[in-house]
């Protein structure tokens, strides 16, 4: 959809990458593998967004790192329309608003690092939650958005004590009570 707006798929993808989950960093070679793309083209785009203000970068090492600058006037902009091209604002408006005692919900997995994909994994941390109503709320998700959603959900104090915050691990807090 969003492809018709914007005819460069790299700067779709840069969007997606950056603006979808603000802690995601990235360098150079690193874009090159997971988009199966020449760095000529990408490097052409990062300092299109670079000297637009849209990211910024910083070196660590010998890399130099690019990471969406949350300070821009659009950022939050930006980060809803990307929100909406994935569906996580159905999501969280539909799902999370109906299914009782929930605290937090989390997106996890390849979407949570900016890569596109069908299939959006979440985590759902709250209690006394029905779980048959969940499963009757995500399918009808599903189906209005096109993608498959798997979820786990965990208690309060289980989530405390959950790998989610391991190290390679980018959790992107969606909704917070």
């Amino acid at each position: 959809m969003i492809e018709t707006l914007i005819s460069s798929k790299t700067r779709v993808k840069l969007l997606m990458k950056f603006f979808l989950n603000s802690n995601t960093t990235a360098y150079l070679r690193s874009l090159e593998e997971e988009f199966g793309e020449s760095t000529n083209g990408i490097r052409l785009e990062l300092n299109k967004f670079e000297k637009a203000g849209f990211i910024g970068s910083y070196s660590e090492g010998n890399k130099k790192l690019f990471k969406a600058n949350t300070k821009h006037p659009l950022f939050k902009d930006i980060n809803s329309i990307v929100l909406k091209l994935t569906g996580l604002d159905y999501i969280v408006d539909y799902i999370v608003q109906r299914i009782g005692d929930l605290h937090k919900v989390y997106l996890v997995g390849k979407l949570a690092n900016g890569q596109n994909t069908n299939i959006i994994d979440i985590v759902l941390v709250g209690d006394n939650i029905n779980q048959t109503f969940l499963l009757e709320q995500v399918q009808k998700a599903e189906k209005k958005i096109g993608k498959k959603i798997r979820y786990v959900h965990f208690g309060s104090e289980e989530f405390e004590l959950s790998k989610i915050k391991e190290p390679g691990m980018h959790p992107l807090l969606l909704w917070s009570k």
